[in-house]
């Protein structure tokens, strides 16, 4: 019992990995695979398939997209996520289409400096 404990909790891990990592960086992962204790589900082996790269239009000749800002007292500063803002790094609201098109719920992040 304690065993299937410690595979539904890695389980639940991998899952939330595989369903959120796309929202913050691109994944080398092209799937996760996940077994369930037969508490659960049947002793069959699942695949999450995951989209290895999120990234397909912004500066694609660098290693690594960086951005770095230095924003003043009192100054608000909205961050793209979904990698689909035309004015990326900051959002223009592109995520709410996606988010339509696909049932996702990925938003900006925002950043208040206080005064």
């Amino acid at each position: 019992k304690a065993c299937s404990r410690i595979m539904l909790n890695r389980v639940v891990m991998l899952t939330a990995a595989a369903s959120c990592a796309s929202a913050f960086a691109p994944s080398t992962l092209s799937s996760l695979p996940v077994r369930t204790s037969r508490a659960f589900a049947s002793a069959a082996s699942t695949t999450v398939k995951m989209s290895s790269k999120i990234n397909h239009k912004i500066e694609l000749d660098n290693p690594k997209v960086a951005t770095q800002e230095t924003l003043e007292p009192g100054q608000k500063a909205v961050y793209c996520r979904c990698w689909k803002s035309a004015t990326f790094p900051k959002c223009d609201g592109a995520h709410n289409k996606h988010n339509q098109e696909t049932g996702d719920n990925v938003g900006p992040i925002i950043v208040n400096v206080s005064k």
